[in-house]
């Protein structure tokens, strides 16, 4: 079992982590645990034979201890903890099974039976972080991307908005810091070439965003379909497009797990933290400023610290119509 019940973007960067197992032990059998939103991910996945749900917005700790018996229950051989949080640490010591791994800055590492390093340095994405914690049941020295298997069903669904050449959007993020202004987002789409349709992604939480993106620009085929398309769908769709235009955030780890073009904005985050783009296709767009307050923080914050949130408002839109040339 892999246990990755963080947000989305982490539980699709896990994927890779079952690419690498299945490759080296096609005959064992792979469930996840992840948290209650993200189990889509994985509808009719071809090796995948069961996914845990922990339910974090209700009845959270007594859902846990639910899980923690039926686990146990399972017997594992092998449980693989991605996450540094004690309430996965102690679901993995408790679980009875053979063999557990996990990450040394978990509080309970020391109580796994391996528990290997983490590391945040320049040149280690995420999936190598995960890769080395398959150091010792796998023979592969590299680590696997992420990777969705969009099934025919979806396809059909997203076949409907393919029909014509075009790119997706996906304005919004979490944390402020992370994206780019609604501002700058728009003068994109203005200067859009008209050829293109847009497609405006994320969740329903992002909706209003995506309606003031499309009521305001001047750009004449922009359609919004954030909260329409599930995650899967999302990825589906991104994979046809011309090009992907995301921030640092879930959708750009979406379009890595389906090989679509990519052009990541990163505003006070920065690649060298490991959450870059893995396309073949892809571009990395920042501020061409140096800024002594950049990055702030290796998540994204509330607000700029500085108040004047310059590695955002700084980022040439020159720079992001490039990637469609």
């Amino acid at each position: 079992m892999i246990i990755q019940t963080a947000f989305l973007g982490d539980v699709v960067l896990a994927t890779a982590i079952g690419e690498e197992l299945h490759a080296a032990h096609p005959d064992w059998q792979l469930d996840f645990l992840v948290r209650k939103g993200n189990e889509s991910l994985f509808a009719h996945h071809p090796f995948i034979r069961k996914i845990w749900i922990w339910d974090k917005t209700h009845h959270k700790y007594r859902h846990w201890w639910q899980l923690c018996r039926q686990i146990r229950s399972a017997r594992y051989d092998v449980v693989i903890n991605v996450q540094r949080f004690f309430s996965t640490g102690l679901l993995t010591v408790l679980s009875g099974a053979g063999y557990t791994i996990g990450f040394d800055k978990n509080p309970l590492g020391f109580l796994f039976h391996r528990a290997v390093p983490h590391r945040i340095e320049p040149g280690i994405h995420e999936v190598d972080r995960n890769h080395a914690l398959l150091s010792s049941i796998s023979p592969f020295t590299q680590a696997f991307r992420p990777k969705l298997y969009p099934d025919v069903s979806v396809q059909q669904r997203v076949a409907q908005w393919q029909q014509m050449p075009y790119c997706c959007l996906a304005p919004a993020s979490v944390w402020f810091t992370k994206q780019l202004p609604k501002e700058k987002w728009l003068e994109l789409l203005d200067r859009f070439p008209t050829g293109l349709r847009v497609y405006l992604l994320g969740s329903v939480g992002d909706r209003p965003l995506c309606d003031w993106l499309k009521k305001h620009t001047r750009h004449a085929h922009v359609e919004n379909l954030a909260g329409e398309l599930n995650p899967l769908e999302s990825a589906a769709l991104m994979a046809g497009a011309r090009m992907n235009f995301v921030n640092d955030s879930a959708p750009l780890h979406l379009a890595s797990a389906v090989n679509a073009p990519t052009a990541a904005v990163f505003c006070s985050t920065v690649p060298a933290f490991g959450y870059g783009p893995l396309a073949d296709v892809h571009f990395i767009v920042e501020t061409p400023e140096t800024l002594a307050c950049r990055p702030c923080g290796l998540h994204g914050r509330k607000s700029c610290p500085k108040k004047h949130f310059r590695c955002a408002w700084t980022i040439p839109v020159e720079a992001l119509l490039h990637t469609i040339d």
